[in-house]
């Protein structure tokens, strides 16, 4: 499941709704909404976005968070290094290859380095607070 379809579930279950009652009100398959739900389709377009936004009544800081988690539920990434340190196409080469035998604790360690390590640059907390592990441990 994908941080997406697992927001999209939990948004579900908090009002009750079916995925069925769902895919008929926002007239669009069931296949498809169990299939975003699962990963198994990439990132939902905007439109659909803001319908979802809509049907759940989701403002401001929420429909943002949703659009940003749509955003890192692609199931099929391509990664290009060219032109980055070799270290960089390194690490991408070393997570395909090892993705599916990460057990949650050496996912949660990684995701909380990454976090820290933001694009511009600077450094700051992780999620919740948390620090990084020490990569050295």
């Amino acid at each position: 499941m994908t941080p997406f379809g697992e927001r999209l579930r939990q948004l579900r279950a908090a009002r009750g709704i079916s995925q069925k009652q769902m895919a008929r009100d926002l007239e669009i398959s069931n296949a498809y909404l169990s299939a975003l739900e699962h990963g198994r389709r990439g990132v939902p377009t905007r439109s659909l976005l803001i319908q979802i936004c809509t049907y759940f009544n989701i403002i401001w800081d929420e429909a943002e968070e949703l659009e940003r988690l749509a955003g890192l539920s692609d199931p099929k990434v391509t990664v290009e290094t060219g032109g980055l340190d070799p270290r960089a196409t390194r690490l991408a080469n070393l997570v395909a290859q090892r993705i599916a035998t990460l057990d949650g604790p050496t996912l949660d360690r990684l995701l909380a380095i990454l976090d820290v390590a933001r694009p511009d640059g600077q450094t700051g907390r992780g999620r919740a607070g948390e620090r990084p592990a020490d990569p050295a441990d």
